[in-house]
């Protein structure tokens, strides 16, 4: 388990922590943290706040990432996806959420609107060369592998 410190910016409210829903979930539910409903129309996108600031550990990242009912059911997502919290930002958290649907969705106060996967992430020493070496797709770009 890595240790994620998380503060409330503002104290005292009902909403539960970021939690695991299931055993084997890979994603902590991000709640929405509004004091009235938040009406996003059909193609709006909007930053929704989760009352959290967070303390990612070094050599760690927050990836904020769609919830597949929300997206499936609503045709709402996540903008920026996934989204990264750097461990050095202490700020609130607030999600990108976009309605990619005809029909206004709207996100209520505690409702589940992301989820978030805290992973390791590498950080890279960028070496500048003449040459790249060689592969068998070389520069084939999108689609150049073909669709099965």
């Amino acid at each position: 388990m890595v240790p994620l410190k998380v503060r409330r910016v503002r104290p005292g409210t009902d909403l539960p922590l970021p939690r695991y829903e299931t055993a084997l979930a890979a994603g902590l539910d991000l709640r929405a943290d509004v004091d009235a409903p938040v009406t996003l129309g059909a193609l709006e996108r909007q930053a929704v706040p989760t009352g959290l600031e967070l303390e990612i550990p070094p050599g760690y990242e927050g990836q904020v990432r769609p919830r597949s009912g929300l997206a499936l059911k609503h045709g709402v997502t996540c903008l920026n996806s996934p989204g990264t919290i750097d461990a050095d930002y202490r700020g609130e958290v607030k999600v990108i959420l976009a309605n990619v649907s005809n029909v206004p969705f709207t996100v209520r106060r505690g409702d589940r609107i992301a989820q978030l996967v805290v992973s390791p992430v590498a950080r890279a020493e960028v070496v500048e060369v003449d040459a790249l070496s060689a592969s068998d797709r070389g520069a084939g770009g999108f689609g150049s592998t073909g669709a099965k």
